[in-house]
């Protein structure tokens, strides 16, 4: 089972397989694994004592940043993330990132964003397009199509707890124009805009 593995130049953390979301796009719908982590479908989730102890086999001075990101939405486990974003800071001083769907509030039925002050430095949010009915019909979310002003509350109000947030989107999925419409959107919310590249 694999619970961390090592990625892009960082070490992430595969906390979860749940998620409220199914996305059109998303790499665990043709993938088992990402880069050469082994399948990262879990058996069960782990629990924080074995999260915490896997890090003894990856000592994160290699490793840039401490990423959770896995085949689920990290904020699935909110408590749990943020108990080992936590140990990894104070044992590591490593930066901490989540990537994420940006629904954790929905999910959680309440702000979380105060939850992440002191313990997350960044997180990374998939826009995925400027269009409401468009993001609905990509994500499959179990939300509805009010997920898409949700996801776009919780990267404001993220910023005033969290040192750098971004919104990002993929390469060549969609139009120019679109672009310029995710950079408006971002620039209206006060976070970085980026364009991730494709991957197959």
């Amino acid at each position: 089972m694999t619970i961390l593995y090592p990625a892009y130049g960082n070490l992430y953390v595969n906390l979860t397989n749940k998620c409220p979301c199914a996305c059109t796009f998303c790499l665990r719908q043709t993938h088992e694994e990402i880069e050469q982590s082994g399948s990262l479908w879990l058996d069960r989730e782990p629990t924080v004592e074995e999260v915490e102890k896997e890090f003894d086999k990856f000592p994160p001075d290699t490793y840039k940043d401490i990423v959770f990101c896995g085949f689920g939405e990290p904020t699935e486990r909110l408590d749990d993330l943020l108990e080992v974003a936590e140990f990894a800071k104070k044992k590591f001083g490593k930066k901490i990132r989540i990537n994420t769907n940006g629904l954790g509030s929905l999910i959680h039925g309440k702000d979380i964003t105060p939850l992440l002050q002191g313990k997350i430095d960044t997180v990374s949010i998939s826009l995925n397009t400027p269009n409401a009915e468009e993001y609905y019909k990509l994500t499959r979310n179990k939300f509805g199509i009010e997920s898409f002003q949700a996801m776009l509350d919780f990267a404001k109000e993220a910023t005033k707890y969290v040192p750098e947030v971004v919104m990002t989107t993929v390469e060549t999925t969609i139009t120019k124009e679109e672009e310029q419409e995710c950079q408006k959107i971002c620039d209206s919310l006060g976070v970085r805009y980026r364009i991730r590249p494709f991957e197959d």
